[in-house]
This record gives structure tokens, C-alpha cells and sequence, in this order.
């Protein structure tokens, strides 16, 4: 069953706003039988629940076409207008054979290439037309398991769906795999291997192969080998394609704001003619893990290895590998999966107490996955602290051993129990907010895993009857099954060669173990009523209308401002949003150990008298957030929350500024944590860029500066509390308040939080913000070097343009001239060069800044072909100003846009981020209004216009990461000169 099977493997479902839509109408089927009636095996009854007694969600229609394709539809109006479409072919990796390895993924790309009704490299653009975005609208992916092509499209019409329904059948069933098309293609997918290889692949790759040995799970990712691709031909792709595109492995789902009837007829006009002429092959066998000779249930310990890689910090886990089998997903079976889950939260509880107060391990937890159809498995992840892996491994071991001899006491389970009832609930309250897309890929991926879906009723109601078989002895009985396995691995990697060898892993998983029970926790409840006031209730001292829907400000002497919004369409969601201080712009140069420490350390360093632990203990069996960003110029708090919490989320977040906790424990957590990721950063391309481009991108500013251990080491808890104690002292407060609530109870809540905090006084009274720092313009790059792949590099080039809400409309329309720049680039570097997988453009306008903004174009590369993505953005630049875009190239721009927009205005939490800090400048109100035509109204010449602005010679730097030991050499064109074409 998809919604409860999969959703007891968090803590807490955290759903997707659409709101001010229509809730989904139901379509016309016949009732679902009551919870527990077995619905048979006879053919009368829906596909995917033949065999189970899980009751149907009513809202799907379901049917099968005479040649074997399944399909299911539904009417759903989040986002009004869109219909979400997939295709699931039941083919991946695992269905490969040696020569085969990666077709999967090659059919994949090959299919949108050319096919019946698509002339060579036309899917991009038709859907363009017709609104889609390529990435996010139009989109495949490949796994172990299968394949699926998914298509949200906007402002579907009968016309639009019946052309997408056309192509998408020419692309299953008669894809144009020419000799030509495959050479093509090659390039793309070995530049997306290359992308995705690197230090992270060979880690990957090896800890497969240890997991899975004996399986074609081993050594079955679905990019496949080069080897394997640069040998593929016509007839060897079409082989493979007829033998795996074949009708019976074909499942398609149609969800949107449509007639299902409709959707069945597109489905059946279309894809009815799927020949059925071969006799059908028969599904592989993916093996199940075996115990290497000489392991028993006395000694269960197989293969083991260990890999060093200097780059990157130590991991240590361990798999407990049983076979897979198909279930019967059945009430049974998932109540089963209930007591799997409270067994597997009470052990991650405890490890976390345990990491929390100091120790062995930075991070440990454990997991029950079934992966791949091949191994049903139990995960332990450990992070070590230090070279002493075996400390951490027996820590954690120690942890687990406990919880295998003695059950849980009922405290801890019904902790346990609240938490997930808390989510299971919430999806009830906000069912009608589940936008189609996910409703579609919750079908596919039950498909995938071979169970069914259900309503969020039936689960809560499987949920509540089950919550009573979660005893002690139960809990304890399903906590050993989860550790009882024929077989078990272990990967360890270390960047110190010498510091542990596969037979020294192996003798320390066979150590004899003691429980240790000193990680079980207080589970006394903690009430919000014993807390101390925040001070004496104040009211606002101005409340008036924006102007802007229902949208009003309230205003406090203590110079805390608020913006509410009551809305009656996103039931049992509330979303709290606190904005404040500057952002980097408040720390001193010398303050960037303690900005990083922060973005982890602050929150976690406590409430009043309420720590982390108490912090997690109050908010049990409640929906309460606590997430924390800095940006540029503000500090964030943000939680999603329900009407019933709402109140307490409220005194959380104003206690943390009238009664801020400073425990030491969390900052050398964090300090840890900061410098085991430092040494990461060299390991690949990307994570140069990531510790370095917002150093770069503002100018060389320190504050911008990732710290290195030296400067990690040298931060204090003393420290830490004098850097962040002024910050969240004093300056103005903006909250945001938006969803289901009463606005009576909502103002009176505030009245006693927000409302009662000391005056906030004025960033001049602690650090005044510094002023951001431009970028040095230059056209010769910063070059950085990586220690990873030898073929892999990154480079970008990024052109100075603006801030400020003055700027509003041009920093829209530079989002046009960015996309436009997208799709050339993509042009040149992809489908033309196959030197990137994914090149993009992007454009950031930071309203809150007076400058700062850039249009940035970037790319993942090989080394050699650095050079040339230099000489393609500098001649795509120069070719935006030489001369307009066209009629169509805009309009396949802009429209997507228009349909992106449409969508987003569907969400309150859409606006409410658009007027972020309109309380101390309300232009941003007005800003709002012309949204639409900002971001879709357009010309040629005000494109070209643009570019002559901004993406003039000389008008931009860049950046390049390469290998250790390799050298860039990069033409550099003369100043007001174009470059010159390649």
C-alpha cells in the first residue's frame, strides 16, 4: 500500500502547497468495500489491487487495454488547469545484459530524440509550445527497475492532450533507433555519465558491489559503462527495445484537472495498436543475497571492504541482507510495517541522544528498505568522528544490542506512535492539496515496488486500528527480525590508507557486544503551559489591508511587524515564516567560522530551558518545524504547522529571541560536522563551487568565505553566543503568517509572543551591515582545482547586473533573456557538441540589495572542453546583442513562463514570498501586480536591448575548476570584440 508503506519511513510528511484550487472530484466509480474486505483475485477487480484487502481509493479508475497496457486516471484540480501523464515501462538496469549495460538508459534518451510523430530533436520544442518546461514539465528518469517518461502539462486541452498523448504513444512504440540517432545520442549520455562519475561514482560503485555480491544488483547502475555504450548499435538497441517495449509492461497514469473518461479514451485511442506479435520474454532473476562459504547463523559476517579516499570523510555501514519476496500488501502485512517503523525510530532516538551528548560517531541511524526487487535489507550508516571506527561501531553496536534484549518501555513507543500519527493525520487535513503530479507518481512507484496505493482515510484508519498490536513484546519481537539476516556486509571508507583492512571490519562486526541502555530516554511528557511567559501581552499598534487579497499588517511598538493571511483553502496547514536582522550583511568580516556554525548550531543550541532533546520531547504528536537559513540580508526562521499547534509554534520561535538558550553541545557538534565536510569539497568540481563561488560571486568578501578546520578549531561556544547574541537582540522582526487558521486566535497568539518581546532597537545599536562587495571583472578566469576525476571540470561565466525592488521589471525580463540564453547554450554544449549534460543559465536579482545580481551561465565539462564553453557563452552573448531572438524562440520562452506563473498563483505561499519584507517597503505590494506581464510580455528588441546592457565584452568574470596538475588554456577575445565562431 504506497501512501502507508512508504510514509512510515519518516517521521513526518511534509506535503506541497496548492492552495485556492479546487479539491480533486471524486470519479465515478463504485464504492470502496470496507476496510479489511478482501477483494479477490477475479479479473472484475482493479489491477493493482487484485489479490489484496487494502479498500481501493474510489477516486481512481482503472483498466486494461486487450494488448496488455494497464492504466489508471483520475480527476485532480491541483494546480487547476494541469494534467500530470506517466509512462512506466517495466525495464531498468536489471533487465540488461553484459553487452547491454546501460541501454535502459540509452532508450530513454533515444526515444525523445525521433520517433513516429517527432521529427530529430523536436519533443523540446513542441512541448515549449505548449507550455511545458523541459527538465521539470517534460522529463525521464531510469532505475534499477524501470523506466518513466513524465509530462505535467499545463493548460491542457483536448487538443494539447490529444497531441501529447500522439507523441508520447510514437515514443513507446516506434521510436526512431537509426544508427544515426544512437551516434547522436552517445555524446549526451556519456557527457551525463561523466557527470554523475567522479569520486561519488567510484564510492558508489564499490559499496554495490560489497552490498550485493552475487547479484546483478552488483554492478547494475543504470548509466551503464562506457564500454558497453560506445559498442551499441541499431540492431542490438532495437532488440533490446522489442524486447522490453512491449504493451504488457506498460503502465500509464493521467491525473489532472480533466474527464477521466476523457483521459481512458486518449489512452485506449492511442495505444491500443501496440503490436503484440513476439512471444513475451520472461522477467529476469535478480538473485538473493547468499552467505559466502564458510558464514552460518553463527558467524553471519560475508563480504566486507574497505576503500580509502583522501577527499573524503569516514563512513562506516553495514547491511543486513535478507531475501526479497513479493508480498501480499494486505492489512496484515502493513500494520507489520507500523511495528517495523516504531522499532526502527526508537533505536534512531537513542543513537541521536547519544550523538547529541557527545561521543564516538557525528551521525548514526538505521534503516529497512526493500531495494531493487533483490534484497530486503537492514542499513546501519555511521559517521566516526575519528580514526577510531572501532569505538563508533561498537558504540552504536551496543546501542542496538540493547534494544534486541530488553523491549521498549510503552512511554517510548507511544512517542513514537504520536509522531507518526501526527503525519498520517495531516495528510487527511490537506488531502485536497495533493497536487497531481505526486498522486501520478505515487502510482508508478507503487507499481514499481509491486504494492498498492490508498486514500489518506484508509490509512489513518489502518493506522489507528493497528496502533494497539505496538507492545512491548511486539515491538521488541519485529526490532529482532529487522537485525536477523543470513548474511551480513559491511563498507567502510576512510581517507587514511593503513587505518583498517576487510579482515579487521570483519573480526570487529564479530566482537562480542554488551547492550548498553544508557541511550534510553526520559520520556516524560514536557508541557507548554509550564513554560515562562515571553513578558506581558502587547497589542499591535497599527493593523490595516495591504490591498493584496486578504493579506493585512500588523504592526508592534517593539517594532515587530506581521503579515497574515487567513485562507479556507489549504486545510490543517499553517505556515510560519520570521524574518530578521541582515543576513551576512550583519557579521564582521572576521565572523565567518560563526555565520557557518549557526546555519546549523542556532537553533539546536535550545530554547529557555528547553535543549534539544526537551525541544523534541514538547513538540511530540504535534506538527512544529524549527528550520533556520541566513540569507543576504535577513535570517530566517520557517515551520509548517497546524491550527491546533499554532499557537506554541509562535512561542517557539519568539522564545528563541526573548530567551535564547547558548548549550555548548550543539556548536562542537557543529564545529565537527564543519570540518569533516571541508576535505569533501576538493573531491569533485561541484564541491569546489560549492565552498568557493560565494566568495567569489561577492567580490573576495571573508564573510562569504567557507572556514577551513584551522578557523573551525579556533570558534569558541563563548564565541558563537557573542556573535549571535546581538543579532537575535535586536533589529526589526517581519513575520509571515498564511493558511488555515483564525485570525481572533491568531492576533491573540501574537499578542502574547511576538507582541510581548522587548523592543527590538536597531541594527545600529550591534554590527551595522557592511555593504556587499562586487565581483573583479575580468575576462581571463579564476581557475580552482579539484582532486578528483582526472575527466571531470566545471566552469561558469557570470555578467554583473543589479538589486533593488526599483529593478523589479528588468530583473523579470533578464529571466526571459536567461532562458533564451538556456536554450542556446544547451544548443551548442549538448545536442550539438555532447560536451555537457546540463549546461543552464540562470539570473539572481537580490530585491533586498541595492546590487549584487547576475546573469550566470554554467556547466559541467570535461577538461579539454572548458575552452569552448568560454567561446560559446562569449559568442551566444554576442549573438543576442548583434541581433533579436526570434518570434518562436521568445515564445517558447515566455510561455512556459506564463504556465509556470499560472501554477504558482495557485499557492498563497507563492505571494507570501513574493512580498517578503513589503512591511518596511510596500512597493513589493505593487510588484505583485505585474508579475505576469513582467515575466511573459516581451519583444525581440527588448531582449537584444538587454543583452547590449549587460552581457557586453568585458562586462563579466569566470571561473573554471579543473584537475590537480592539469593547466587551462583559454583564448581570450579582445576587449569589444566578439569572439570569434567556431
Amino acid at each position: 500500500m504506497r501512501s502507508l508503506s512508504r510514509a512510515l519511513v519518516r517521521f513526518a510528511v511534509i506535503l506541497p502547497i496548492f492552495a485556492l484550487a479546487a479539491p480533486p472530484v471524486a470519479a465515478d466509480t463504485a464504492a470502496a468495500p470496507p476496510l479489511g474486505t478482501i477483494t479477490g483475485t477475479s479479473a472484475a477487480d482493479p489491477w493493482l489491487y487484485r489479490g489484496s484487502d487494502i479498500p481501493r481509493d474510489p477516486e481512481w479508475v482503472f483498466g486494461e487495454l486487450p494488448n496488455g497496457v494497464r492504466y489508471a486516471v483520475r480527476r485532480n484540480g491541483v494546480p487547476p488547469g494541469q494534467v500530470s501523464i506517466r509512462i512506466r515501462m517495466d525495464v531498468g538496469s536489471l533487465y540488461e545484459s553484459d553487452a547491454e549495460r546501460g541501454y535502459a538508459h540509452l532508450l530513454e534518451h533515444l526515444v525523445f530524440r525521433q520517433s513516429k510523430y517527432l521529427a530529430e530533436g523536436q519533443a523540446i520544442p513542441i512541448w515549449q509550445r505548449l507550455g511545458a518546461t523541459f527538465g521539470t514539465d517534460t522529463n525521464a528518469e531510469t532505475t534499477t527497475t524501470g523506466t518513466t517518461f513524465k509530462l505535467d502539462l499545463p493548460n491542457a486541452t483536448t487538443a494539447s492532450l490529444d497531441e501529447s498523448f500522439k507523441l508520447l504513444s510514437g515514443m513507446m512504440i516506434a521510436p526512431a533507433l537509426s544508427e544515426a540517432n544512437i551516434r547522436t545520442e552517445l555524446p549526451i549520455v556519456l557527457s551525463e555519465k561523466r557527470e554523475r562519475g567522479g569520486t561519488a561514482a567510484r564510492v558508489q560503485d564499490a559499496q554495490q558491489a560489497v552490498f550485493f555480491a552475487g547479484q546483478p544488483l552488483a554492478d547494475r547502475l543504470p548509466i551503464g559503462t562506457e564500454a558497453s555504450l560506445q559498442n551499441a548499435h541499431q540492431a542490438a538497441v532495437r532488440a533490446f527495445h522489442d524486447r522490453w517495449y512491449r504493451p504488457e509492461n506498460a503502465v500509464i497514469v493521467a491525473v489532472g484537472d480533466a474527464d477521466p473518461a476523457m483521459l481512458a479514451d486518449e489512452i485506449r485511442k492511442w495505444f491500443s495498436d501496440w503490436p503484440t506479435a513476439s512471444p513475451a520474454a520472461p522477467a529476469p532473476d535478480f538473485g538473493a543475497p547468499k552467505a559466502p562459504a564458510g558464514a552460518d547463523s553463527a558467524n553471519p559476517v560475508g563480504e566486507t571492504s574497505v576503500l580509502v579516499e583522501p577527499e573524503l570523510p569516514r563512513s562506516l555501514n553495514v547491511l543486513y541482507a535478507r531475501p526479497w519476496h513479493q508480498i501480499v500488501d494486505n492489512i496484515a502485512y502493513n500494520q507489520g510495517l507500523m511495528i517495523d517503523q516504531v522499532a526502527q525510530s526508537i533505536i534512531n532516538r537513542r543513537l541521536e541522544a547519544r550523538a547529541r551528548a557527545g561521543g564516538s560517531y557525528l551521525l548514526a541511524n538505521i534503516s529497512e528498505d526493500k531495494i531493487s526487487r533483490s534484497v530486503d535489507a537492514t542499513s546501519v550508516a555511521i559517521t566516526p568522528l575519528g580514526p577510531d571506527w572501532r569505538k563508533a561501531l561498537a558504540d552504536v553496536r551496543a546501542v542496538v544490542a540493547d534494544a534486541l534484549t530488553t523491549a521498549p518501555n510503552q512511554a517510548e513507543i507511544d512517542r513514537e506512535t504520536a509522531e507518526l500519527r501526527v503525519a498520517f493525520e495531516s495528510s487527511v487535513e490537506q488531502r485536497g492539496l495533493l497536487p497531481g503530479s505526486k498522486l501520478a507518481d505515487d502510482v508508478g512507484t507503487a507499481v514499481d515496488i509491486r504494492e498498492t496505493v490508498a486514500n489518506p482515510e484508509t490509512v489513518l484508519k489502518i493506522f489507528d486500528l493497528s496502533r494497539a498490536m505496538a507492545t512491548p513484546a511486539a515491538v521488541l519481537a519485529h526490532t529482532r527480525n529487522l537485525f536477523t539476516a543470513p548474511v551480513i556486509r559491511a563498507f567502510y571508507l576512510t581517507p587514511q590508507a593503513g587505518e583498517a583492512d576487510s579482515a579487521a571490519l570483519h573480526t570487529a562486526l564479530l566482537a562480542p557486544v554488551k547492550g548498553n541502555g544508557g541511550a534510553r530516554l526520559n520520556t516524560k511528557p514536557i508541557s507548554f503551559a509550564s513554560l515562562p511567559a515571553i513578558g506581558a501581552a502587547h497589542l499591535p499598534v497599527r493593523a490595516a489591508p495591504t490591498g493584496l487579497f486578504e493579506i493585512e499588517q500588523l504592526d508592534y511598538a517593539n517594532g515587530v511587524r506581521v503579515l497574515m493571511w487567513p485562507t479556507a483553502y489549504e486545510p490543517g496547514r499553517v505556515t510560519v515564516k520570521v524574518r530578521f536582522g541582515a543576513g551576512y550583511q550583519a557579521f564582521a568580516p572576521g565572523d565567518a567560522a560563526y555565520a557557518a556554525l549557526g546555519d546549523t548550531a542556532l537553533v539546536g543550541s535550545g530554547v529557555g530551558t528547553l535543549g534539544q532533546e526537551e525541544l523534541d520531547r514538547i513538540s511530540t504528536g504535534r506538527k512544529m518545524g524549527f528550520d533556520f537559513g541566513i540569507e543576504d540580508a535577513d535570517f530566517q526562521f520557517k515551520a509548517d504547522t497546524r491550527p491546533a499547534d499554532l499557537t506554541d509554534q509562535l512561542y517557539l520561535f519568539a522564545a528563541k529571541f526573548a530567551m535564547p538558550r547558548w548549550d555548548p553541545n550543539p556548536v562542537q557538534r557543529a564545529k565537527a560536522a564543519a570540518k569533516l565536510q571541508y576535505n569533501t569539497y576538493t573531491a569533485s568540481p561541484q564541491g569546489v563551487l560549492q565552498r568557493d563561488l560565494g566568495f567569489y560571486q561577492r567580490g573576495g568578501d571573508p564573510r562569504y568565505k567557507t572556514p577551513t578546520p584551522a578557523e573551525i578549531d579556533a570558534a569558541t561556544p563563548a564565541g558563537f553566543k557573542a556573535v549571535w547574541a546581538p543579532l537575535l537582540a535586536r533589529g526589526p522582526i517581519e513575520v509571515q503568517l498564511f493558511g488555515d487558521f483564525d485570525k481572533a486566535a491568531a492576533i491573540a497568539a501574537l499578542n502574547r509572543t511576538f507582541g510581548a518581546l522587548p523592543s527590538r532597537g536597531t541594527l545600529a545599536q550591534g554590527n551595522p551591515p557592511y555593504p556587499v562587495s562586487d565581483p573583479k571583472l575580468s575576462p581571463e578566469p579564476v581557475v580552482l582545482h579539484h582532486h578528483g576525476d582526472p575527466g571531470q571540470a566545471a566552469a561558469l561565466v557570470a555578467w554583473p547586473t543589479g538589486g533593488g525592488i526599483a529593478g523589479i521589471r528588468e530583473s523579470r525580463q533578464l529571466e526571459i533573456l536567461s532562458q533564451v540564453f538556456t536554450g542556446r547554450l544547451m544548443e551548442a554544449l549538448r545536442e550539438k557538441a555532447g560536451a555537457s549534460y546540463a549546461p543552464q543559465v540562470g539570473s539572481n536579482w537580490p530585491v533586498d540589495l541595492a546590487r549584487g545580481g547576475a546573469i550566470t551561465a554554467q556547466a559541467q565539462l570535461d577538461p579539454r572542453s572548458v575552452p569552448a564553453f568560454f567561446e560559446a557563452a562569449d559568442r551566444i552573448a554576442a549573438e543576442l546583442i548583434a541581433s533579436p531572438p526570434s518570434e518562436d524562440e521568445l515564445n517558447r520562452v515566455t510561455e512556459p513562463l506564463r504556465q509556470l506563473l499560472n501554477r504558482a498563483s495557485t499557492s498563497s505561499a507563492f505571494f507570501m514570498g513574493q512580498i517578503e519584507g513589503a512591511t518596511t517597503d510596500p512597493v513589493r505590494i505593487a510588484a505583485v501586480r505585474t508579475l505576469m506581464t513582467d515575466y511573459t510580455q516581451t519583444t525581440p528588441q527588448a531582449m537584444q536591448a538587454l543583452a547590449a546592457k549587460y552581457l557586453a565584452p568585458g562586462h563579466s568574470w569566470r571561473l573554471a575548476v579543473i584537475p590537480e596538475g592539469q593547466s587551462l588554456a583559454v583564448r581570450i577575445p579582445a576587449a569589444g570584440a566578439p569572439p570569434a565562431r567556431r
